[in-house]
């Protein structure tokens, strides 16, 4: 891998992560097109160029991520949980559906790293299911509810979703929205906590390939090319959270789903 392929997948990776068309498909793509090989280097670039967004995430949502980590871990409302303010209540919620997915994350490790061998193939399958799940979300739903009104069964069910996330494979931001529109939220809500309920998650993923990459035979020259990869996946993330965010406000998931669809047929056939 060269240092402009580093800069290409990490913007490819900004602009991907949070707009539902599987962050993890174009990158895949962008692999086999660069013709940089499938091995475990380039699994370990790309879960490490993630935690890049993940600072994103942190950027765009440090006012609320901070209230919500102040309410949270404040135990000593825990007693009367209808009583807890707003922030606690999300903060936990925001627990509760990362727990499904940690679950899957780590006994599904292995299979996951196997699809990473067959990248056109595992992309293809990402973004047929993406564009399957955002076409119900927006043809099934009501999406007339906002954060407010959520529960532990809208968290753990959206938390459920996020597995798909991880196996088979889809859009992690795609399959969490479409996830909280099915229990009836609107969308910049749902995307809002799909957003925030994938911080763990991500954080997880990371660490734990973290150790992997720490290990690198090769490590000295390896860490320039994911340093590099994972700022410019911050900077072009901020600006991806923005756009969707402000985008979700006032259109439908029509035109991602459509994208996905064609895009992963057009791969599909030309591979």
């Amino acid at each position: 891998m060269t240092l402009f392929q580093a800069i290409l997948l990490g913007v490819i990776q900004g602009l991907t992560e949070f707009i539902p068309v599987s962050s993890t498909a174009h990158l895949l793509i962008g692999q086999q097109l660069l013709g940089i090989p499938a091995n475990d280097a380039m699994f370990s670039f790309l879960v490490i160029v993630q935690l890049g967004t993940l600072v994103s995430l942190f950027a765009f949502y440090w006012k609320d991520l901070l209230s919500i980590a102040r309410a949270t871990l404040d135990f000593r409302s825990l007693r009367d949980f209808g009583s807890l303010k707003p922030e606690a209540k999300l903060g936990w919620y925001i627990i509760i559906a990362t727990i499904p997915a940690l679950l899957a994350g780590y006994l599904l490790k292995d299979a996951v790293e196997a699809m990473f061998q067959h990248p056109i193939l595992q992309a293809s399958v990402r973004l047929f299911t993406a564009a399957v799940l955002l076409t119900l979300a927006e043809w099934l739903t009501k999406k007339n509810r906002t954060l407010d009104s959520m529960t532990w069964l809208d968290a753990f069910f959206v938390g459920v979703m996020q597995i798909i996330a991880v196996f088979p494979g889809a859009s992690r931001s795609g399959t969490t929205i479409a996830g909280g529109m099915f229990r009836g939220f609107d969308r910049p809500s749902a995307a809002r906590f799909a957003f925030l309920m994938s911080i763990p998650v991500m954080l997880a993923a990371g660490g734990y390939e973290m150790i992997d990459v720490l290990q690198m035979p090769n490590l000295s020259e390896f860490l320039p090319l994911l340093a590099v990869g994972f700022v410019t996946a911050a900077i072009v993330g901020w600006f991806a959270i923005k756009w969707l965010i402000h985008y979700l406000s006032h259109r439908s998931l029509y035109v991602f789903a459509a994208y996905c669809a064609v895009v992963g047929s057009i791969i599909l056939l030309l591979s």
